[in-house]
């Protein structure tokens, strides 16, 4: 029994050795596969029928490449030039590169972009799609130094040309695209695209996790109409969570980065509408648009947000739209290192009551607490702005610390509140106290 124990012994070490080389990798006797590398494979859309010059609407040429590209992965490739198209959408295992040059134009026909029922304004309805579309694309990568170009200005003028004959006109009242909007999406980066015109929204993203945007521009034309773009919001980050926005440039009609939930009385009770948390903004420059980060028109939890090196040329530091109809709980939120450049105000924290519903119901009660800007200096063209709260908004501590700025004016409007702390504010060269409150009637 020994000697046959022993011969066992020496046959199995034999086995082991003879399956390992001198440099301790599996010799090709060895049954274990590695696993093989797939290449990227990249798809040019132009060598599978898409025609640039901007006359030639692609829409059925990029879907069709986008299809074959979803059936083994890789990448599809916008190259230079300019590729007419009514709405895309892209599939999980496809990545999307515009290469620099290279511009993806929205058509002008609302027909190219089919009614969906779709995320819109805190709710579901029948809404024109996306210039460009993607649902559940975890890992999607969209890079490249090309341009989404929303054709917009078509679609300004005949929400301002409705307006005009019905004041009452509200944005759902004309529909239009946005540019894109990407949903229910993991592990996603944005990296180095132009976003210009849109019809509607740039980058609408909703109930997306760890997603990066990064070196991106969004710019839109602005001023008077019908060279303003109505709701031409830079970055909608609608019920997402652990969003990074870094190195992007906003010069846009409307909310530089809104965080967005869900309105009315019943809206903590909405399961489509989960917190905006953990929102991270970084060095990032804004030239127009309401606000560097501004919570509303619609939305209910908004935590966790952090804001730093950023510039301001115009836009208001902090924005927060408070809705007389809706439960919001807005906390956690932190702006430091800010430079204005002849920016706006810094605080506009004030009642929201446009389209505002209360559906039978009592005015809910809402929550304003642990919001600090710190370390701000630089020249603005107004004054410290305002803060002002509904009859049923609970302000807890606000914290404005570390300022030199230059502005036409020292004064805030403000509610009557104990939270308000001012720690070093100095005024065109004067220190302040923290102010005391200058009731300001409230408009419904």
């Amino acid at each position: 029994m020994k000697n046959n124990f022993a011969i066992s012994i020496c046959f199995l070490s034999f086995f082991i050795v003879a399956s390992v080389d001198c440099t301790g990798e599996k010799s090709s006797t060895s049954t274990t596969k590695k696993t093989p590398v797939i290449k990227d494979k990249r798809y040019d859309i132009s060598a599978y029928g898409a025609v640039a010059g901007g006359n030639t609407l692609n829409t059925k040429a990029i879907q069709a490449v986008i299809d074959e590209c979803a059936k083994k992965g890789g990448t599809v490739v916008i190259p230079k030039g300019e590729f007419l198209s009514g709405s895309i959408f892209l599939k999980p295992g496809v990545n999307l590169e515009i290469q620099e040059g290279g511009v993806l134009k929205g058509s002008t026909d609302i027909n190219d972009y089919p009614k969906l029922m779709t995320r819109i304004e805190g709710h579901f309805e029948e809404w024109p799609a996306a210039l460009l579309n993607g649902d559940k694309v975890d890992h999607l990568r969209i890079t490249g130094t090309g341009t989404l170009d929303g054709s917009g200005q078509p679609f300004w003028k005949e929400f301002y040309d409705k307006r005009d004959i019905d004041k009452k006109t509200t944005n759902l009242g004309v529909p239009r695209p946005r540019l894109t909007l990407l949903q229910n999406s993991t592990d996603v980066k944005i990296s180095g695209i132009n976003y210009k015109n849109s019809g509607f929204w740039n980058l609408h993203l909703y109930k997306c996790q760890d997603l990066t945007v990064e070196n991106c521009r969004f710019t839109a034309l602005s001023g008077t109409k019908p060279n303003n773009a109505p709701s031409s919001d830079g970055i909608d980050v609608d019920c997402c969570q652990d969003i990074t926005i870094s190195k992007c440039f906003f010069s846009v009609g409307d909310d530089c980065i809104a965080l967005k939930g869900t309105k009315g009385p019943f809206a903590m009770q909405d399961k489509d509408s989960p917190p905006v948390e953990r929102i991270h903004i970084l060095d990032c420059v804004f030239e127009a648009g309401g606000g560097i980060v501004t919570c509303g028109s619609e939305a209910t939890i908004v935590r966790d947000v952090n804001v730093e090196r950023c510039i301001t040329r115009k836009p208001t530091v902090l924005r927060l739209k408070l809705r007389p109809d809706t439960p919001q709980q807005y906390e956690n939120i932190s702006l430091k290192d800010i430079t204005m450049e002849n920016g706006g105000v810094i605080f506009n924290i004030a009642p929201w009551s446009q389209y505002f519903d209360l559906k039978g119901q009592l005015p809910p009660k809402s929550v304003v607490r642990n919001i600090t800007i710190t370390n701000v200096k630089g020249t603005g063209n107004s004054s410290l702005g305002k803060i002002q709260g509904n009859p049923d908004t609970e302000f807890g501590e606000i914290i404005l610390k570390n300022v030199d700025v230059q502005l036409k004016s020292a004064t805030l409007e403000l509610s009557e509140m104990k939270g308000l702390k001012f720690e070093n504010v100095i005024v065109n060269g004067v220190p302040m106290a923290t102010p005391a409150a200058t009731p300001v009637p409230v408009k419904m």
